[in-house]
């Protein structure tokens, strides 16, 4: 096991998992990113990436826009957006959202729409 590739910003807040990883070396060939705050509203603008994006919710509620498709999900709700397709989420609150975003590439690819 390799702990030493990619980026460590998700371990800067011992008890909040938040920020990305990166594989460069293409070992796993993902990259996650890592989504957990208690502000509501917090989210991304629409995007989309060349590669499929799968999204785990731990914990929260959280809306996301996937092509032409409003989808509300909550804790235990895995959802993925195919490769470019247009998507979005912001977290509805009132608890914490807790995510893990699978890229399915091993460095960030986005274009911002």
């Amino acid at each position: 096991m390799t702990r030493e590739r990619g980026s460590k910003q998700w371990r800067m807040t011992p008890d909040q998992w938040h920020g990305e990883w990166q594989d460069p070396a293409g070992e796993s060939s993902v990259s996650i990113i890592f989504n957990q705050t208690d502000e509501i509203g917090y989210g991304v603008e629409l995007h989309r990436h060349p590669y499929a994006e799968t999204f785990i919710v731990r914990s929260g509620h959280v809306r996301f826009i996937l092509g032409d498709k409003t989808v509300l999900a909550s804790a235990g709700d895995i959802l993925v957006a195919p490769a470019n397709v247009p998507h979005s989420f912001e977290n509805l609150g009132p608890d914490r959202l807790d995510m893990i975003d699978i890229h399915a590439s091993r460095i960030f690819k986005t274009e911002w729409l």
